[in-house]
């Protein structure tokens, strides 16, 4: 497995962990957002997590259809889930 060779900041490090977190949002996206490949995702993961978050990741990535486009069930048009988003109401 190649290791990633980017350098992110803060912020990207924490988006790429929610994203790769999230059931609806494909690998596609992380990679055309941030150039990791799937393994290279995995790398990057096992290097930012502790080890027992990234054992529970990769066991609940494993086999989810959601994350992967071609294998994405037709009636999945978005790569989020509408209840993910919580807006403020007039607070």
């Amino acid at each position: 497995m190649k290791k990633y060779r980017h350098s992110f900041n803060t912020a990207e490090k924490s988006r790429i962990i929610e994203m790769a977190w999230e059931d609806r949002t494909p690998f596609e996206a992380i990679e055309r957002l941030f150039a990791l490949n799937s393994n290279q995702l995995v790398s990057f993961m096992r290097s930012e997590l502790k080890l027992g978050s990234f054992k529970v990741w990769r066991k609940r990535m494993g086999g989810r259809q959601t994350k992967h486009l071609s294998l994405r069930p037709a009636g999945i048009l978005r790569g989020y889930c509408k209840t993910q988003y919580k807006h403020s109401r007039g607070k």
